[in-house]
């Protein structure tokens, strides 16, 4: 089982992707752990990719084709989720020449609940630990549960700048959800409350994967 998850920042990717990952025989891979781990190994494609995220620069469709390459190699080519990629139409292409995708889950969120999410989410300044004001509230206000370091919130989870990610996203991943559109089956997934039960959105996947024959 092969599959590809898209949706927008605050929609629950890597969440539902964990969740399902426990559920059913695939392993999460998202391209943000996959660069971290090229840059531990310490090679000359991590040291490569290193060099574009410390100037905070988009690492180049070569070089993350690489990495995944590298990372599918390693788990077998089977049995995943990928999130986060492909990001480009050229990605698209060079997966379909590594692997055969068996679906695509789109995430359906409205906009305002994606700004409600991120918007309530706190970061501690120590430990990093996240915690969300609306469905994993802190037990005392701005205070981290985990080791008591001050809770903040990320400048990129103001409301006017999520509205700038959010249609970043919209205009990176059309083209690429478009080019799939015709190939492979569709699993959407649409959530209409910002809190909704991480449970039960992961049960509405899987059933959409059961119902189309996929696990």
């Amino acid at each position: 089982m092969k599959f590809l998850i898209f949706g927008p920042p605050g929609s629950g990717k890597g969440t539902y992707s964990s969740e399902i990952e426990d559920k059913i025989d695939v392993e999460h891979i998202a391209t943000g752990d996959m660069f971290r781990e090229a840059v531990k190994k310490d090679t000359e494609l991590g040291n490569k990719v290193e060099e574009y995220l410390d100037k905070g620069e988009l690492v180049p469709d070569e070089l993350v084709n690489e990495v995944v390459r590298e990372k599918l190699k390693e788990i077998g080519m089977e049995g995943f989720i990928l999130d986060g990629y492909p990001r480009t139409v050229e990605q698209a292409k060079f997966l379909e020449e590594l692997v055969d995708i068996d679906a695509l889950i789109l995430l359906d969120v409205t906009d305002d609940i994606i700004i409600e999410r991120l918007s309530s989410r706190r970061i501690c300044k120590e430990c990093g630990e996240v915690f969300n004001k609306l469905f994993n509230p802190p037990e005392e206000e701005g205070i981290c549960d985990e080791c008591g370091g001050e809770l903040y919130q990320r400048k990129d989870d103001k409301p006017e700048v999520i509205k700038d990610r959010i249609e970043t996203y919209e205009e990176r991943s059309e083209p690429v959800i478009s080019y799939f559109e015709d190939k492979i089956p569709f699993v959407v997934n649409k959530c209409r409350e910002a809190n909704a039960p991480i449970d039960g959105m992961v049960n509405n996947i899987i059933e959409g994967l059961e119902e189309k024959g996929l696990v």
